[in-house]
């Protein structure tokens, strides 16, 4: 991963004293609430509901163990003792208090690490397959690539002050992980017939409100352009995207009222203009950059035979151990070793969240097990990338004894879901409660492996935090008159067959979410062909046949039912 030089440490950490300052003038007065506003966003601090929410970068989704330790220590002091990890492969903390973000920001600062737009109008974190470099389907690894990205666009001073938030994620294997098509700027790298880099470009991706599946602006654009051809697109956005109309500022918009082609024209030409000007990628930036992310030292040294024959006779006959192991473990570029999963959506738990005891000793597991490297994925949970064969079942025996070996990667119970109304300001609805309706009534997990893969994805809002456009299952949190109602959607996808969940029909009282989701499972398993997946039936079928079994038991719901108690 990326060593903070000092330099980089030194500009950090002025950074975090600049930040003091600004607080301090806020609270005698002297700095405006709007500027400082302004001000906050760009050190990724919110205003919430009950207090400042922080949140921290992590680039591409990378953590070191001495890194999660920090954060440990940041949600055990300054928090209430734990973190939330994002969609957007950040941290989160719910609980800061103002006085002490100066000081959290220098904590993060001393392991490479900070807060710095995390949001504001500018390009945000830079996102990636959190599989990159150890992805058995890999055809170049992102990291190197973001990793200029995230340098060049960084306090960038033409980028500073966009019509509105920008998002830019970066996939180089088969299968998308990054969801780069509901991005601003979405990159898959490809090599040509003589082996160069390439990349494909999307824009005018994203979601919110006005879901938008981003469209191929460059089909095969040369490495060395990257930076250049980013830095036009963003130009030309900076230039003539709209700043009147909070809804209608993003670049989707943009592109859907010029047209793909008209927009197209005019990044092409602002290309030309830029001519000798433009950034370009060298070999030695990007070898520099590939540098940063070779194989870990550790990991270098080998491991045991690969498949069962590395497991200990113990592990082979543990049946428990074996079931982890097929759903919360994947294969590994090298056969010595596997990609480990660790869960965090247990039961009860609200998904994403991580207390500081189990940071501290995750941390000191990836260090002993997995070259100290901790992976954040886009699904809300965590994954150590280098762990061998023949310390699987070790690996399983502590994430088990940290509430943490939950098997349940890839099936309903694995559910995306934002804060929502427990934390959020923006939020019409709860999120956390629906997420631990579902697992009560869905809990059986023998039951969720005859199910399949179903990817649930819940928003509390139309910013769709939670991402709920793509998932296989979609629910957002509306609000009629004081009380919360849930939309469903039916047939989203974030990876390489991007699709636009359709809405099933009207929203759902809060007390019936549980149930309706049984029922469109319970549909789905009257209907589904052998081997056929639920997103598979979805776009075969449709929503209608799912929308009559739900309305059949639901003809009448209460229109206004009564607020929910606080």
């Amino acid at each position: 991963m990326y060593q903070y030089s000092q330099h980089d440490r030194r500009q950090l950490k002025q950074r975090a004293r600049q930040f003091q300052g600004q607080v301090r003038r806020f609270q005698r007065g002297v700095l405006h609430p709007d500027l400082f506003q302004q001000l906050r966003l760009r050190n990724g601090l919110y205003q919430e509901r009950h207090a400042h929410m922080l949140r921290v970068a992590i680039p591409y989704g990378v953590l070191n163990s001495r890194q999660l330790t920090r954060l440990a220590a940041i949600a055990r002091r300054f928090d209430r003792g734990y973190g939330h990890f994002t969609t957007r492969q950040n941290i989160q903390f719910n609980w800061p208090q103002l006085d002490d973000v100066p000081e959290i920001l220098e904590h993060l600062a001393e392991v490479g690490m900070h807060a710095i737009q995390t949001s504001g109008s500018c390009v945000r974190n830079i996102t990636a397959d959190h599989l990159a470099g150890v992805a058995a389907d890999e055809i170049e690894d992102p990291r190197p690539w973001c990793e200029l990205i995230r340098q060049w666009s960084t306090l960038h001073p033409e980028f500073n002050w966009l019509p509105r938030k920008f998002k830019i994620a970066v996939s180089g294997a088969h299968a998308d992980r990054a969801a780069v098509q509901w991005h601003d700027i979405g990159l898959r790298i490809f090599h040509d017939a003589d082996g160069h880099t390439r990349f494909r470009v999307y824009v005018g991706g994203g979601m919110g409100r006005t879901p938008v599946i981003g469209r191929v602006i460059a089909e095969a654009l040369p490495a060395a352009d990257l930076l250049g051809f980013l830095q036009a697109i963003l130009r030309v956005y900076n230039r003539y995207g709209r700043r009147d109309h909070k809804y209608r500022s993003r670049i989707k918009i943009l592109v859907g009222d010029l047209g793909l082609d008209g927009f197209r024209e005019r990044v092409e030409r602002q290309w030309r203009h830029m001519a000798a000007a433009a950034p370009a990628v060298s070999e030695a930036d990007i070898a520099r950059a590939r540098s940063f992310f070779a194989v870990p030292p550790v990991a270098r040294r080998g491991g045991a035979a690969p498949g069962a024959a590395g497991l200990q006779p113990i592990a082979v006959a543990d049946p428990r151990f074996l079931r982890w192991r097929e759903h919360n473990t994947a294969a590994h570029r090298d056969p010595d070793y596997r990609i480990v999963y660790v869960s965090l959506k247990a039961p009860g738990r609200a998904p994403g969240d991580l207390d500081a005891a189990q940071m501290e000793q995750l941390a000191a597991l990836a260090k002993t097990r997995s070259a100290g490297e901790i992976r954040v994925s886009h699904e809300q949970n965590l994954a150590l990338p280098w762990v061998r064969n023949a310390d699987l079942f070790a690996v399983w025996h502590e994430l088990n004894r940290l509430g943490l070996a939950t098997p349940n990667i890839g099936t309903l119970n694995d559910m995306i879901c934002c804060p929502g109304l427990d934390y959020c300001s923006l939020a019409n609805a709860g999120t956390i409660g629906i997420a631990r309706q579902i697992n009560r009534r869905l809990a059986d997990l023998e039951r969720l492996y005859d199910i399949g893969e179903i990817k649930l994805k819940m928003s509390g809002c139309m910013n769709a935090c939670g991402h709920h456009h793509a998932g296989h299952i979609g629910i957002l949190g509306v609000d009629k008159k004081g009380a919360e109602w849930y939309q469903i959607t039916l047939g989203g996808s974030a990876e390489n067959d991007t699709r636009l969940g359709a809405r099933l029909g009207p929203a759902i009282a809060r007390e019936q979410v549980a149930e309706v989701i049984e029922i469109i499972i319970d549909a789905y398993l009257e209907v589904r062909r052998d081997g056929e997946k639920f997103l598979d039936t979805v776009i075969r079928l449709g929503v209608e046949p799912f929308k009559q079994k739900v309305y059949a038991h639901h003809q009448k719901p209460r229109r206004h039912p009564r607020p929910l108690a606080a």
